[in-house]
């Protein structure tokens, strides 16, 4: 019978440690310890699918360092930034063409 499901291995990249650890002795059945070469490629690190970085804007001022970074950063409003803030960022946002990625968020 074959397996539908490829090798299993642990979603975090830190190491089980636990003296009891049935991950750490590798018994059967268990999840993988991940290797020293688990990790995401260095140049692809953090990037999101649309091919952006993640930048979290707080106000309109931080928003205008992503003036000459538009192609590589998209702006996240942080979560507690208030609904009329929002909406003057978002306004902002489009005319300095910076893409925000929960625009339309509260």
């Amino acid at each position: 019978v074959v397996s539908t499901q490829s090798t299993k291995a642990v979603v975090s990249t830190q190491s089980t440690g636990g003296i009891d650890s049935r991950v750490r002795r590798r018994f059967k059945g268990q999840y993988l310890m991940p290797s020293i070469g688990d990790g995401s490629d260095k140049n692809t690190r953090h990037m999101m699918p649309d091919g952006f970085l993640k930048f979290v804007v707080h106000n309109v001022a931080e928003l205008e360092l992503l003036l000459m970074h538009n192609k590589r950063y998209a702006a996240e409003i942080a979560a507690d930034v208030s609904a009329r803030k929002r909406k003057q960022i978002v306004e902002r946002a489009q005319q300095l063409n910076i893409k925000v990625t929960n625009w339309q968020a509260k």
